[in-house]
């Protein structure tokens, strides 16, 4: 009987949920239409209850990276724009001014909860040359051992590759924020890739079509082995204030796991959404590597 009891708790610890909830160190990406409310302002809400709960995963022992878009977007708000600029150099010019409210926003909700943040801006040369490369993994594994929390954006100002790719330009390194997630951690070898979006995870037709009676029943896949091409076929494009999508969360999550290593997208609006996967929940889209990865 001891024997069948030990072998039935081996077969629970290694169930895919359980393995996200042993994950140590974590990159979390969260997207604009997270922090952003559909009039354009900022959810101040969300934004400080995430900080919350990343404070939470770190009070638990786990290391976070928090890789963030909203900038743009901020920069709009913050400018009075009543919608999204189409030229190159007033995206930028908003990405400046935005980042800085972005950065002000966490320092301001982490600080109330006792952590430090840092600010990290990348461009596709920090992953490109090997000693820039170098350099970034080494800082950002010394912020986490600090126990500060990396914050972590393109940096649209000097950069436009992420910009002009969403303008129809080629993409090269990472063309948006997820692909920069996924990047981010392979690099500084995290366990785990969460994205943050304002859906539930991947469904297998469009929520939104659905609850308006324009396309068939949405179901919400809970796992998946590895980005399989009917996964890819479930996906749709980018809308709105952000430049990602489904189809880049997928990107995403390829090589995240890739690298031997477990994605989830969930939705960032939903409370305690980090807890609850942090906790081994069915929250989200879980995506486990292939046979034959770790």
């Amino acid at each position: 009987m001891k024997a069948v009891t030990k072998t039935r708790k081996a077969a629970v610890a290694l169930t895919p949920r359980l393995k996200v909830a042993g994950a140590r160190r974590i990159v979390v990406k969260v997207g604009t239409n997270v922090i952003m409310r559909d009039d354009g302002a900022v959810a101040v809400g969300v934004l400080y209850g995430i900080a919350e709960s990343l404070a939470h995963l770190c009070r638990a022992g786990k290391q976070v990276l928090l890789v963030s878009s909203g900038a743009v977007g901020l920069g709009a708000q913050r400018l009075d724009l009543r919608a999204r600029p189409s030229a190159l150099v007033m995206i930028q010019a908003c990405a400046a001014v935005g980042q800085s409210r972005l950065m002000t926003l966490y320092d301001d909700a982490f600080d109330k909860l006792g952590y430090r943040v840092a600010q990290v801006l990348l461009t596709e040369d920090d992953f490109l040359d090997s000693k820039r490369h170098a350099n970034l993994r080494a800082t950002l594994s010394e912020l986490l051992e600090l126990g500060v929390i990396p914050i972590i954006n393109e940096n649209d100002t000097v950069s436009t590759v992420e910009l002009e790719a969403s303008r129809g330009g080629r993409r090269r390194v990472f063309g948006d924020n997820d692909k920069l997630s996924a990047l981010v951690m392979t690099h500084v070898g995290a366990d785990l890739l969460v994205l943050l979006s304002d859906v539930d995870g991947l469904y297998t037709d469009d929520p939104q079509g659905a609850r308006r009676g324009t396309a068939g029943a949405a179901t919400l896949v809970s796992e998946s082995s590895g980005v399989t091409e009917i996964m890819r076929g479930f996906a749709r494009g980018g809308n709105g204030r952000g430049r990602g999508g489904m189809e880049t969360k997928l990107e995403a999550v390829r090589i995240a796991n890739e690298a031997g290593r477990p994605a989830i997208i969930a939705n960032g609006r939903t409370p305690a959404v980090l807890e609850k996967i942090c906790a081994g929940e069915t929250i989200g889209t879980l995506f486990t590597p292939g046979e034959g990865r770790s």
